[in-house]
């Protein structure tokens, strides 16, 4: 059973979406257990995590459905929750593995660890840090300090033995000792490494479960080494599958959107985002394609549905749990989601009729701004109904003007009327007349349509709709 998981995210930009799934799958995991989520910020990158960023990362994980019992903004037992914020707690940590000889401070400058590394290549050996500094003396430190060099922190490993790994995705996974090297874990800035802070944290804050990406798998035995030094407790590690596009490259803008809020203000509803993400590298049992609510979605999410296959990213699919989670709304839901692009209309019956009619030809707020404005204002038609007006011949609309002024307000009698004037039926009475009074072959239900449009605008429209047919120019 879960008690806490958590997302510890770095404000470097807005939200990406392979980090959106990696919070719903730690969110999703803690509360189908009935257990707890923290949101902590990992803000060790001072020069590219500006306060923008982690205001929009909250405000974009509050929009996909996510809520948090620790974090940033509503505190808790265990805070701080951003990092810079607990350097007190590290020092005393960073103390203690001084004291025992289990870290040591390293004076090696970027340029010579570089070096190091090209030296190591060109012998075709795994670069690692060869321990130059790993039995300085007392007298060689203060010599380095005399120099002006600030030391980083090293975390001492050793040089014999094997560590195992649990993961719930992937397995044991074992690991030589030898092959890791010392590694920082406090930067010659004095800001903590990622391999220290995300551990302890997670420790220090009760986490018992930690989702992560699985570029983190080499990170992990690092981690659990550092825990053990300090006496702490490691969490349950699992690793997610990386999140590619449909061409099984990274992620990125080329596949349609790179981050949540690209999905967002391209008019996404937050529950077609949470289905869809759901699934990417998860299998639901008995999935039968429905969309989800929150309960079923968190009921019925598994750790042991999680794949180690790769997921990818398909626009279209998105879109389909899109078009399913505009059919699943409410008129009233719908319209208070619609309200901006509503506020022509003046009344909110209209409103409610206005959405239910068009709610099976709508995905997408901009689709709705387009055919409000083919509601009120006269359209041009797009091409392939310029041809229809102008294939149909004059004829056939003045029979419809002139049965329109008879019938204009039964909208039956007015097409049986129509019928038996032009001898039309089916596509082709239809199509023209849908041309006409929408501008597009391929529309909402025509007899709501006139009735909200009314039958002025109607009478107007036929009679273009026959200028139209008049014209010769070409199309």
């Amino acid at each position: 059973m879960i008690q806490k998981s958590r997302f510890a995210p770095s404000p470097t930009g807005y939200l990406h979406l392979g980090n959106a799934r990696t919070a719903l799958f730690a969110w999703l995991a803690a509360r189908h257990d009935g257990g707890s989520f923290v949101l902590r910020i990992e803000d060790t990158d001072r020069e590219r995590s500006p306060r923008q960023y982690e205001d929009a990362l909250l405000e974009d994980l509050r929009w996909l459905g996510l809520d948090w019992d620790e974090g940033p903004d509503c505190g808790g037992a265990h805070g701080p929750y951003r990092q810079m914020e607990r350097q007190a707690i590290y020092g005393e940590l960073y103390q203690r593995l001084l004291d025992s000889g289990l870290a040591y401070p390293c004076y090696c400058t970027p340029e010579m660890l570089a070096a190091e590394r090209e030296q190591q290549r060109a012998a075709g050996r795994a670069p690692r840090y060869s321990g130059r500094c790993r039995d300085l003396d007392a007298s060689a430190r203060a010599a380095m300090e005399a120099q002006g060099l600030r030391p980083s922190l090293r975390f001492r490993v050793a040089t014999t033995g094997r560590l195992r790994v649990a993961d719930l995705i992937w397995g044991e996974r074992e690991y030589a000792l030898a092959d890791l090297g010392d590694f920082v874990i406090r930067r010659s800035d004095g800001s903590p490494a990622f391999f220290f802070a995300n551990a302890v944290d997670d420790a220090l804050m009760g986490v018992d479960l930690v989702l992560r990406g699985e570029d983190h798998l080499s990170n992990t035995p690092r981690q659990i080494l550092i825990l053990q030094a300090l006496g702490l407790t490691p969490p349950r590690y699992g690793h997610l599958p990386l999140l590619l596009g449909r061409d099984a490259q990274p992620l990125s803008k080329r596949h349609g959107a790179a981050s949540l809020r690209d999905l967002r203000e391209a008019g996404f509803l937050p529950q077609a985002l949470r289905n869809y993400l759901a699934r990417l590298g998860h299998h639901y049992a008995e999935e039968d394609g429905r969309l989800l609510d929150d309960t079923e979605l968190r009921q019925r999410f598994r750790l042991e549905g999680i794949g180690r296959a790769p997921a990818h990213f398909d626009l279209e699919q998105l879109e389909h749990w899109q078009a399913q989670a505009v059919q699943s709304m409410t008129t009233e839901q719908l319209a208070a989601w619609l309200a901006a692009e509503l506020a022509e209309l003046a009344e909110p019956e209209d409103r409610r009729a206005f959405v239910e009619l068009i709610r099976p030809n709508i995905h997408f707020p901009a689709q709705v701004r387009d055919w409000l404005q083919r509601l009120l204002h006269d359209p041009e038609p797009d091409p392939e109904a310029l041809r229809v007006l102008r294939e149909t011949p004059e004829e056939f609309w003045a029979a419809a003007a002139h049965s329109f002024s008879a019938q204009a307000e039964d909208w039956k009698a007015w097409v049986a009327a129509l019928q038996e004037a032009s001898g039309r039926r089916g596509r082709a009475l239809f199509q023209p007349l849908r041309a006409a009074l929408t501008g597009r072959l391929h529309g909402p239900e025509l007899a709501g349509w006139c009735a909200l449009m009314g039958s002025e605008r109607c009478r107007q429209r036929l009679a273009q709709a026959g200028r139209w047919a008049q014209s010769s120019a070409p199309i």
